[in-house]
């Protein structure tokens, strides 16, 4: 059985995820979805809606689900993943079709900034509760 693997790529806003998600993807293996897709035209024009919000993280989890369906040897996922409940869905997601998962969290090291309009104060916010597991399950507080 040929080894399926769903990558979630993660970090902020302006912590470079869209363009290290092309980096990664040079060679073509990669499917790649991302929340921004949801929200940018045709012409490239990014433009987001708070309101909309809840629809772009469904429509990421449709597109995924549906390749994971077709058995797409390689997905990555491309949001901010601040929250754990953002995650879950995707590791459901991956143990349902065995998928083997790898979580990247970007750091924000050169210096860049979003391009997606979100506050300082919205920015602060995210990075207090954004929580990194760095310990195997077992070892884990509950």
């Amino acid at each position: 059985m040929k080894e399926k693997t769903l990558l979630l790529l993660r970090g902020l806003p302006g912590s470079g995820k869209s363009s290290f998600a092309k980096f990664l993807n040079s060679t073509g293996d990669f499917l790649i979805y991302s929340l921004d897709e949801f929200f940018t035209n045709a012409s490239g024009v990014y433009t987001f809606d708070y309101k909309q919000n809840h629809l772009a993280y469904k429509n990421c989890q449709s597109k995924t689900e549906k390749a994971m369906q077709e058995d797409y040897p390689k997905i990555l996922v491309d949001q901010t993943f601040a929250l754990e409940w953002e995650i879950e869905p995707y590791l459901k997601l991956a143990a349902k079709y065995n998928y083997r998962v790898f979580v990247t969290t970007m750091e924000n090291r050169h210096y860049g900034e979003n391009i997606h309009g979100t506050t300082d104060e919205q920015l602060l916010k995210m990075a207090k509760n954004f929580h990194i597991e760095l310990l195997p399950q077992r070892l884990r507080e509950n």
